[in-house]
């Protein structure tokens, strides 16, 4: 190739690196697409409407100092109070309990919107955006079956704590066998198998064991099954039956309290040294225990009184049948109201020093046909069998809870 084919040569490579280069600077880049902000619910609510405030209830706090601080001026304050007070009462939010705030997002940051967390699930929610309205809610709750077993080397307590199992199936076990295992004298080799359920909020979050649906125990080599029903279909309540459909409970509580001493015993010739050694009949068994704890009712029944009166302070008096009535003396307060249906071990109120005590207990009185006696000396009645009625959707019921329970061995723990 001569010179000047050369030189056109270069003169048409180099144009066209500079028309690539054009070509190259016209491209423009793809156009960023906006993502959307991820929405986020909570008690029914878009919270990317609101600046969220969250919070804890602290010593001292008030719900209207609580307000006042977020923009919510007195006037506005008591009539959301007088607005609200058969849904919520104000003055019992407790220290340690959650809240959330939902503010306006504009300059003035009002708050629109209280949401006080009585408990993991359960919650009140004050709107006062413009009308006022409360309403109690729940958090969606799903519930997982599970299974255990074991073998008690030492104590149950620390048989559970080894194999990373909630204490409180230990104590519901405790509660359903009461009566025919003293689980204070469990023995190494005693083994349990047993099928519960646990509670979870939005499938992650626990929030608590839920029912023990069956279990077995074999305490000195005898096996004994426990199996709840609905025997109740009036109250919709439900009782522990073993194999043969027999009660595994009794119709009275030893002691309206637990782990609890006697302090007095029913004594009709009882003197009192403060009252010159005269005979002054205690016609009740005092229970010794601190301030504040629960007392239970020790059968089924109907409360028939509840209300302070002179000497016995506040108190409770319960109806179970034709034949008992119980009394629980000194309460410091009441947890339940004339008319109220209670079931045995029910919380129906706490011990106090109310009325004539020198100490905190509870007088446990109890009548047989209007006549005060001594519990401790009554042969009392078993509790009420299963109706001959319900027998046949009974084992229809238990039959797979029996398979579960047999197929499982005494070292797993596994979801169903």
């Amino acid at each position: 190739m001569n010179r000047l084919g050369c030189l056109l040569l270069l003169i048409a490579v180099i144009c066209s690196s500079c028309q690539k280069e054009k070509k190259e600077e016209k491209i423009t880049p793809p156009a960023t697409v906006a993502t959307a902000p991820r929405i986020i619910k909570e008690f029914g609510y878009n919270l990317n409407d609101y600046t969220v405030v969250r919070d804890t209830i602290k010593s001292g706090d008030s719900f209207g100092a609580i307000l006042d601080s977020h923009g919510i001026g007195r006037g506005r304050v008591f009539q959301i109070t007088n607005a609200i007070k058969d849904t919520f009462n104000v003055t019992k939010i407790r220290a340690g309990k959650p809240y959330t705030l939902l503010k306006s997002k504009d300059t003035t940051e009002k708050a629109q919107v209280f949401i006080y967390q009585n408990s993991k699930i359960e919650y009140t929610v004050v709107d006062f955006t413009d009308s006022i309205i409360a309403q109690k809610k729940e958090k969606p709750v799903s519930v997982v079956e599970r299974t255990a077993s074991g073998v008690i080397e030492s104590n149950l307590s620390k048989t559970f704590d080894d194999k990373d199992l909630s204490i409180l199936v230990a104590y519901k076990m405790a509660d359903i066998y009461a009566w025919t295992i003293d689980f204070t004298r469990l023995q190494a080799g005693d083994r349990f198998k047993v099928i519960y359920t646990e509670k979870f909020i939005d499938d992650t979050i626990p929030a608590g064991i839920g029912e023990i649906k069956a279990a077995y125990f074999e305490h000195r080599s005898k096996p004994i099954y426990a199996y709840q029903f609905v025997d109740d279909t009036i109250h919709n309540t439900a009782d522990y039956f073993d194999q043969k459909a027999e009660n595994l409970r009794r119709a009275f509580l030893k002691a309206p309290v637990k782990f609890s001493r006697i302090s007095s015993r029913f004594n009709l010739k009882r003197r009192i040294k403060f009252y010159g050694n005269k005979i002054r009949p205690h016609r009740g068994t005092d229970f010794a225990a601190p301030i504040g704890t629960p007392i239970l009712a020790t059968a089924d029944g109907i409360v028939t009184k509840s209300e302070r009166k002179g000497g016995n302070g506040k108190y409770v008096k319960i109806r179970h049948n034709a034949t008992y009535d119980t009394q629980y003396l000194h309460m410091s307060r009441q947890a339940v109201k004339v008319g109220d249906y209670v079931r045995q071990g029910d919380v129906i109120g706490y011990i106090g020093m109310t009325g004539n005590t020198s100490g905190p207990h509870v007088c446990y009185r109890f009548w047989k046909n209007g006549k005060q006696v001594d519990p401790l000396r009554e042969e009392l009645p078993t509790s009420k069998p299963l109706p001959e009625a319900q027998r046949p959707a009974f084992f229809k019921h238990i039959e797979p809870f029996k398979n579960k329970l047999d197929s499982l061995t005494f070292d797993e723990e596994e979801i169903l």
